[in-house]
């Protein structure tokens, strides 16, 4: 079944602990976007946050680092409750860090370990990966950026991933991140996502619920 894993980014922080509720009820995965200012132009929360929703949840945390030296921070994040990490290959590029090593690295913690990519990243890059890491991030739009538009190209990619992953035979799961919503999850879910993460088009609806049973294609 597909899972729909809300973007607390995009909670209402004044009223935080209704809405890790609703994810708890209606959805399946806690999605964690950590923004440094270096890899990404932006800054979003850091361990205090993490920490007050691991308290709450119900669901897996997977914790998307959009930071460079992510390396540095996996073991805190694990033991702050994340469930799932993943980190930039354009991090890994920038610094020269060999991937495999933050794959075992995030391994040796007991958590899933997910490369993330942007939209001009080549999905041919991760082939080298795809029978070590657990699920494999593809943006449709560029991470740290807010109010973007889908990226269209963002079908082909994934299709072109998943049938990579089917011809090794690999475990991994496709997550998908950025602007998506009811009207093309249905299109993410057979080019082969697995994992629909969804910020404004689930806190922001006037019924989450209901944007989350559709995502899922339940009317």
């Amino acid at each position: 079944m597909i899972q729909i894993a809300p973007s607390m980014l995009s909670a209402d922080f004044l009223r935080l602990e209704k809405d890790v509720d609703m994810v708890n009820e209606y959805a399946d995965i806690f999605h964690l976007d950590i923004m440094d200012g270096v890899l990404v132009p932006n800054l979003s929360y850091g361990f205090p946050v993490v920490e007050a929703i691991a308290r709450k949840a119900g669901k897996p945390l997977d914790v998307h680092l959009m930071i460079v030296n992510p390396e540095k921070y996996v073991e805190r994040f694990a033991k702050a409750g994340a469930s799932m990490i993943s980190f930039h290959l354009e991090a890994m590029d920038r610094d020269g860090t060999d991937t495999e090593s933050v794959l075992d690295l995030v391994h040796s913690f007991g958590v899933k370990a997910g490369i993330a990519v942007n939209p001009d990243m080549p999905v041919e890059r991760l082939y080298p990966f795809l029978d070590k890491a657990d699920f494999i991030l593809v943006m449709s739009v560029f991470a740290g950026f807010g109010g973007q538009k889908f990226i269209e190209d963002t079908f082909s990619r994934i299709d072109t991933l998943k049938k990579e992953i089917d011809r090794r035979r690999a475990g991994c799961v496709i997550e998908v991140d950025g602007g998506v919503s009811p009207s093309n999850a249905a299109s993410l879910v057979r080019c082969g996502a697995g994992i629909l993460v969804a910020g404004s088009s689930v806190f922001k609806a006037s019924d989450p619920a209901a944007a989350i049973a559709a995502m899922r294609g339940i009317q």
